[in-house]
């Protein structure tokens, strides 16, 4: 048998056990709205805030002018003229409109400026007549002449010169005239800023003869789009 060994001398202890290691976890400040959320959400409640204003102030607009829509009408139309030669591709014509403005606002005056008047035959412009700038009072009718006279190199393809040789046998032309202008609406004492209406006349002018036209012409409410 092998030698005994000696009683150890106190307690035994093994290899050392490394203490556990304790994971600290960062405390927040807890779940925010975030820089881009809180962006968000304040463009949201600012976009909010402004449309009801603006529809505020529209209404009160509304309450205190009560706005009509403004009526452009053709009441008379004098076409002596219009002969297309397809030897020069030439359109001579004679044509003169009776345009009436209706301004119906108790409260609205109106500036038109920047007026021109054109005539247009199958889409295409055969004439310009310009216009003298005026302004508008309250419940007022303004009459305008545009004359549209002279001659105008018009390319027509087969199919516009059977419209044309059509509407001649007719003795009544479509003839389309559009209004270019810049408005500005006074408000009292406040001029809004100059807006750019769409104004559209689709007239059926019967042609004269010896000053007579085989077919009366019919008032013709222009078209308006602003």
């Amino acid at each position: 048998m092998g030698e005994k060994q000696p009683p150890l001398n106190g307690a035994y202890y093994g290899p050392s056990i490394p203490p556990r290691s304790r994971s600290y976890r960062s405390q927040g400040r807890g779940s925010g709205c975030g820089p881009c959320g809180c962006l968000f959400s304040f463009l949201l409640k600012l976009i909010f805030s402004v449309a009801i204003v603006i529809g505020l102030a529209v209404f009160v607009f509304w309450l205190i002018f009560r706005p009509h829509r403004v009526k452009f009408h053709v009441t008379d139309a004098s076409l002596t003229q219009f002969n297309y030669t397809t030897n020069n591709t030439t359109l001579y014509y004679n044509l003169a409109l009776n345009l009436t403005i209706r301004n119906p606002n108790k409260k609205i005056g109106i500036y038109y400026d920047r007026l021109e008047a054109r005539a247009y035959y199958e889409d295409r412009r055969f004439s310009t007549a310009p216009l003298t700038s005026f302004y508008q009072g309250h419940k007022n009718t303004t009459v305008l002449n545009p004359v549209f006279k002279g001659q105008q190199l018009l390319l027509l393809g087969a199919d516009e010169l059977s419209v044309l040789n059509s509407e001649k046998s007719a003795g009544v032309f479509d003839i389309d005239v559009k209004l270019y202008l810049r408005v500005k609406f006074k408000l009292g004492k406040i001029k809004t800023w100059g807006v750019k209406p769409k104004i559209s006349c689709d007239l059926k002018v019967p042609l004269s003869s010896n000053g007579k036209a085989a077919v009366g012409f019919e008032t013709t409410k222009c078209n308006i789009d602003f």
